[in-house]
């Protein structure tokens, strides 16, 4: 099974695409999946997971909640305006 990783604003900047699919791996959690992405896309996209907030199908995540096979995960990095 594989999970779907979109990322948005300054994310989608840093990791050079808007949306990518990661092979699954059995409890993989939210901080797992950001030092591998960070390992992939390098210092730009490292430097930003570090302030982003995660959804995972939707739902707010921290770096210890499990990301189920077949999950959509949001990267969000912090957004100015209002």
């Amino acid at each position: 099974m594989s999970l779907q990783v979109r990322y948005f604003a300054a994310a989608r900047e840093a990791a050079g695409c808007p949306e990518e699919v990661w092979a699954d791996e059995n409890g993989t959690t939210v901080a797992d999946l950001v030092v591998r992405l960070g390992a992939r896309h390098g210092e730009p996209l490292t430097t930003v997971l570090a302030r982003c907030s995660f959804l995972v199908d939707g739902q707010r995540a921290g770096p210890g909640a499990v990301v189920p096979g077949g999950a959509v995960v949001d990267v969000l990095p912090p957004f100015a305006g209002g």
